[in-house]
């Protein structure tokens, strides 16, 4: 019995320490700090090297926070991207700002209107009242494409967070 309970313990803490959410992890050359009440997610896809969930309110979905990088010379111009992310979005509104963080140039990007969830070249699902907070922090490693996207209350809602820990990425 005495054996049974030793097992079962080191059991359950191997389990906890494996299972345990990362407070910080690293993407291309920055470290992000998941934001407290953002939920850990394991990527849907290998493409992405993190996903992260923001909690929706007052009945609202939550919205998904990927992650990617695809090494040096990878991935498309910014430009390229910034017009990718945009079309996903009918009848709405779209912003583009570089900014640079220290020695980082960093674009962020806005759309709010009906996103078109899906692959690119794909079927595609049209999503009403939805909205994107993306950034794009640029490094000689490759840059790192980081989107927001969910319907536009919890996005609106998690705007001022997302930017401080792309803000704290970008500065270190």
């Amino acid at each position: 019995m005495r054996a049974f309970r030793i097992f079962l313990l080191l059991f359950l803490f191997i389990a906890a320490v494996r299972g345990a959410d990362p407070v910080d992890f690293t993407v291309g050359d920055f470290r992000f700090v998941r934001p407290e009440n953002w939920g850990w997610v394991a990527p849907a896809s290998p493409m992405r090297k993190a996903q992260l969930s923001v909690p929706g309110l007052d009945g609202n979905a939550p919205a998904e926070v990927t992650f990617f990088h695809f090494g040096a010379g990878q991935g498309g111009t910014v430009q390229a991207n910034v017009d990718r992310w945009f079309k996903q979005f009918s009848d709405g509104y779209t912003d583009a700002k570089t900014e640079r963080i220290k020695s980082t140039s960093v674009t962020f990007v806005s759309a709010v209107g009906t996103f078109s969830s899906g692959m690119p070249g794909g079927p595609t699902t049209p999503m009403e009242n939805y909205a994107l907070r993306g950034a794009i922090l640029e490094s000689r490693s490759g840059d790192v494409y980081v989107k927001m996207i969910g319907p536009q209350p919890t996005v609106k809602l998690a705007e001022s967070v997302f930017e401080k820990m792309i803000r704290q990425a970008a500065s270190k």
